[in-house]
């Protein structure tokens, strides 16, 4: 996307964007964006002119830091997999892995952009998560698990702070724009591993990141006996979120 359309795709879902930015003209704005751009600092400029536009609350600021430091975490897993020698054989392993890091790398600029000079700065990580996993960047296997992990347990937090987002939509989208790639990131990855892509019941490693997965009543529903599907076809059906203070206990082994 050009960065004309950029500003045209803002405009369709807030159409007083330009009322936003000071009275400024969709010219001036395109222009000063487009000089920055040349200058490659266009992420920067155009983070701080939609922060002036939607004067973020704590809550929003919050929730960003958090799936900021989820984005940390996960883009320094692949970084540090993908450099990891005669770790990842095959192509098809290398050309996934290789694309949702650059996915992730993107979501951590974004959300650095976005926050400015509120984002927090990126912690240092452990993903032998204090010795647990001592073979991380060694054993294709326990790579694979870790990133199955770390993607069930991003697709899980986005979800779990979607209401947190209701007040500010045009965050909302973009928060919903990097849960459904993290989906997907988790339908591929379990793939790559023999696996189905989605998740089937509580079971799991580490059993934190599953918790609730079993739950077979939706919106007070019991859907085992709505459907007469066993438990198994209902709970891949659905998936639940996490809080934050259950992400945050399933990261902090992680944290050095």
């Amino acid at each position: 996307m050009n960065l004309q359309n950029i500003l045209t795709e803002i405009e369709k879902v807030d159409a007083d964007v330009y009322e936003r930015l000071d009275h400024v003209s969709r010219r001036h704005v395109f222009h000063n964006f487009l000089k920055k751009a040349l200058t490659g600092v266009a992420p920067v400029a155009f983070g701080a002119i939609l922060n002036k536009a939607y004067a973020q609350s704590s809550v929003v600021t919050d929730v960003l830091n958090f799936a900021l430091t989820l984005e940390y975490l996960e883009a320094e897993f692949y970084n540090r997999g993908l450099a990891s020698p005669n770790l990842i054989t095959g192509m098809e392993g290398w050309n996934t892995f290789q694309q949702i890091a650059k996915h992730e790398n993107a979501h951590v600029a974004l959300l650095k952009s976005a926050l400015g000079g509120a984002a927090i700065p990126k912690p240092n990580f452990d993903f032998s998560a204090k010795g647990a996993y001592p073979d991380t960047f060694s054993n294709y296997r326990t790579f694979m698990a870790l990133a199955q992990a770390f993607e069930d347990t991003g697709v899980r937090a986005y979800k779990g702070q979607a209401g947190n987002l209701i007040s500010a939509p045009d965050i909302l989208t973009v928060a919903l724009q990097i849960h459904s790639v993290e989906a997907m990131h988790a339908a591929k990855v379990r793939y790559l591993g023999g696996s189905r892509g989605w998740i089937m019941g509580a079971s799991g490693s580490p059993s934190a990141v599953y918790s609730g997965e079993d739950v077979r009543v939706e919106g007070g529903v019991d859907v085992v006996n709505l459907t007469g599907l066993g438990v198994d076809q209902v709970t891949g059906a659905f998936d639940e979120p996490l809080t934050k203070e259950q992400v945050l206990a399933i990261a902090t082994p992680f944290l050095a």
